[in-house]
């Protein structure tokens, strides 16, 4: 009996009407990047399980949980990455471009995987556009990471539906200090905590405050605040960078429980989140790994690093603009060829690379299909054809087309010598 393969669960395939639009928000962001003066990379989707080991965080949920990991037929250990930026200090390492401290602003866009509960707006394989700046230590540099993002929401029209979330966890040093207070705080009141949460308690405390459970979240507002455990330096770029954002009047609220699921992070974290996607809210996240080259073997150098959730960008996006998507209406092209007797096709293909010689920017489609006149229009107008040229028999032996602008339903006989002319006046005029 035959029976379909169904894709992995918590997987999604993307058709060209939906990639339309992630062309455009991924066009944005390339564009301000370039702006801002970021080149692109490409890393590799394949590493040593020991790098994500040694820098993710053993206690965290990625290394305990959600890694897809290998061996391969040399009985090395291998990951799907389920996040870029180790990746990109390894071949920063790897490649000796953090020696006398240079500086280096990097951008990336694919795919991560984490074996993760399925659920609106997070998927098992996901997309994700990283950005890492090494070499720049001053808080200038949040600053102006923050702005740039800013940027890009407002040309995606998304800005009014985000909001920006922002917290400082210091030093390894007063980061141990207040997972001290922490726990003795937690200690109290374990038994209101869920099983997962007890857990934490003693293994990794800064999880718990990333929890979503409600009750958890109702106990942590009595809980210390780690800004209250910062050494001076840490309180002094949190300041110093508040008061930037409000000089810049950037909009922006203080989440004491905001500290990321990584733990290469030290000093200033941040999010975007939107109320559009229920509990599946951060867009884009990221903060300051200044320790994470020199605890993977490399050169102690200032870090910093974000990445934006394409997938979920992409959601709220067509959310905004009540995108609907099936498999014709939106998937416009420019120019359509038409052949009214089978033995024209080729003329009909002829004619095609005649004009893509022209207009290589234009998307032409021809119509090789068999059928009536009226069901390849009917067909052309479905799928959002803006011209369609039509030669028949007449047409042949005349040495010209019709030429039909679709969109206002009126149509021309030409010569071939003047179709340049006829379709430079509809795209150029």
């Amino acid at each position: 009996m035959r029976k379909n393969i169904q894709s992995i669960r918590g997987v999604k395939d993307y058709f060209p009407n939906e990639l339309k639009y992630l062309h455009n928000i991924e066009s944005i962001l390339k564009q301000v990047l370039h702006n801002y003066g970021y080149h692109e990379i490409r890393l590799p989707i394949l590493e040593k399980t020991e790098l994500f080991q040694r820098s993710v965080g053993n206690l965290t949920d990625i290394i305990n949980k959600e890694m897809y990991s290998f061996q391969d037929k040399r009985g090395n250990n291998i990951t799907l990455r389920p996040e870029a930026t180790v990746g990109c200090v390894r071949a920063g390492i790897q490649n000796n471009l953090f020696k006398n401290n240079q500086i280096h602003r990097f951008w990336y866009l694919g795919p991560m995987f984490r074996y993760e509960r399925p659920q609106y707006g997070r998927y098992r394989q996901f997309y994700q556009l990283g950005v890492e700046v090494f070499g720049l230590s001053d808080i200038y540099i949040e600053l102006e990471l923050i702005m740039m993002l800013n940027r890009c929401w407002k040309l995606m029209g998304v800005d009014k539906h985000l909001s920006l979330e922002i917290n400082s966890i210091g030093s390894d040093k007063s980061r141990k200090n207040f997972c001290n207070k922490l726990i003795d705080f937690l200690k109290k009141y374990e038994n209101l905590l869920d099983t997962d949460n007890k857990k934490k308690i003693y293994k990794n405390p800064l999880r718990i405050l990333d929890t979503k459970n409600p009750d958890v979240l109702e106990l942590l507002k009595k809980a210390p605040k780690i800004l209250n455990y910062l050494d001076f330096k840490s309180k002094d770029r949190f300041k110093k960078l508040c008061n930037l954002m409000n000089l810049n009047n950037i909009t922006y609220k203080v989440n004491n429980n905001l500290v990321r699921g990584l733990d290469y992070y030290n000093d200033i974290v941040f999010e975007w989140k939107t109320m559009n996607l229920g509990s599946q809210d951060t867009i884009c996240a990221g903060g300051r790994y200044d320790s994470l080259s020199y605890n993977l073997g490399g050169n102690d150098i200032p870090a910093i690093g974000l990445a934006i959730g394409i997938d979920r960008l992409s959601i709220l996006y067509k959310l905004i603009y009540k995108l609907k998507y099936n498999s014709c209406k939106n998937n416009i092209y420019d120019l359509c060829l038409i052949s009214l007797e089978e033995e024209l096709l080729i003329k009909i293909i002829q004619l095609s690379e005649y004009i893509r010689n022209i207009f290589p920017k234009i998307s032409i489609l021809t119509i090789l299909n068999k059928g009536k006149i009226g069901d390849k229009l009917s067909y052309a107008n479905k799928i959002g054809v803006k011209i369609a040229i039509i030669l028949g028999k007449k047409e042949f032996i005349n040495n010209t087309y019709i030429i039909k602008n679709l969109q206002k339903n009126i149509q021309k006989t030409v010569e071939k010598k003047l179709i340049e002319k006829e379709l430079n006046k509809f795209f150029y005029c």
